[in-house]
């Protein structure tokens, strides 16, 4: 059984994760414009997945949000350096300095079916790795004109097909891609 890594991310038109500094103030004036109840098909993808691959700096400003963990699946920060995990995070989250390949290997062996990738980073790594099957884009209408890019530093071109498509009445618009690996 093969593992499925999925990315679900927004992104401004620009192809922006985040401004400059990792400014994030525009995503939360779009939430703003999302009726009551409604989060784009956020709780089924999380339904769906047994656990959330991210990268460090996701994870530092997912930390800076304060309040209460927001995640109920186990959560792998991926990083090269030491990740300070506090105590009462111990058994969400764990960190992991291994090749992903390595690590999805892994998650595979536990009986992972799919994951959820989570960072630009991150999301690059997995693509330039092959790994990536599919990615949901969420589009906010704003143009934001410098900050963090998603697909910024990709080591060479990738195929999409689109699989879906949904546009919201408040401006947001989603688009599933899968990933094609030339099979």
């Amino acid at each position: 059984m093969q593992l499925q890594c999925s990315a679900y991310i927004a992104i401004s038109v620009d192809g922006f994760i985040a401004g400059e500094g990792g400014d994030l103030s525009w995503l939360n004036e779009a939430n703003a414009l999302v009726p009551q109840g409604e989060d784009c098909g956020f709780a089924a993808f999380m339904g769906s997945i047994d656990y959330l691959v991210m990268g460090r700096h996701t994870y530092e400003k997912v930390l800076s949000f304060g309040g209460d963990w927001v995640y109920s699946k186990p959560v792998i920060v991926l990083s090269s350096r030491f990740v300070s995990i506090p105590d009462h995070l111990k058994d969400k989250v764990s960190a992991s300095s291994q090749p992903i390949a390595e690590l999805c290997l892994k998650l595979a062996n536990k009986g992972a079916r799919r994951i959820y990738v989570d960072g630009g980073y991150t999301i690059r790594q997995f693509i330039d790795a092959g790994l990536l099957t599919d990615i949901e884009l969420t589009l906010i209408p704003i143009l934001i004109g410098k900050g963090i890019p998603l697909f910024n530093g990709l080591q060479q071109r990738q195929k999409l097909k689109l699989v879906n498509s949904n546009v919201y009445d408040f401006g947001f618009v989603q688009l599933k891609y899968e990933v094609d690996h030339g099979s």
